[in-house]
Formats: structure tokens, sequence, C-alpha cells
């Protein structure tokens, strides 16, 4: 596994583990959360700290990245 997978791969589990603590989410309940549904929690408990949605060319760069399937 390249660094780079791994890092993405550890991101990933701490923002799992930090939804199940501060939203007491089960993991499958983070897998199954779309973007929207965890951005409006996170929004919720920081709206001064809100970070705009993603642009079409990021977006597509993620989807790229990371896809589903």
């Amino acid at each position: 596994m390249s660094d780079a997978r791994f890092a993405a791969r550890a991101r990933a589990q701490a923002l799992a583990g930090m939804a199940g603590v501060l939203f007491g989410w089960t993991p499958d309940g983070f897998w199954r959360a779309t973007p929207a549904e965890l951005d409006a929690l996170a929004t919720a408990l920081a709206p001064d700290a809100a970070v705009p949605p993603a642009d079409r060319d990021t977006l597509e760069r993620l989807m790229e990245a990371f896809p589903d399937g």
C-alpha cells in the first residue's frame, strides 16, 4: 500500500472515529452516511467554521481518486 493510500485510509478512520464520538454513529452508520449528512452535523456543531462545498473540479478529482464500486 502506498504512503498516500495509507494516509487517506488513516484520515477516513479518524473521521469515522470522531463521528462515532460526536454523533453516536456506529462505523456502519458513518460509511452509509452521505457527505451532506456529515456536513450538516459538523456545521451544526461549528457553524462559524463551515467550509463551502467543493467545486466541480475538486469533486471530480476526489471521485477519480476514490471511486465507488
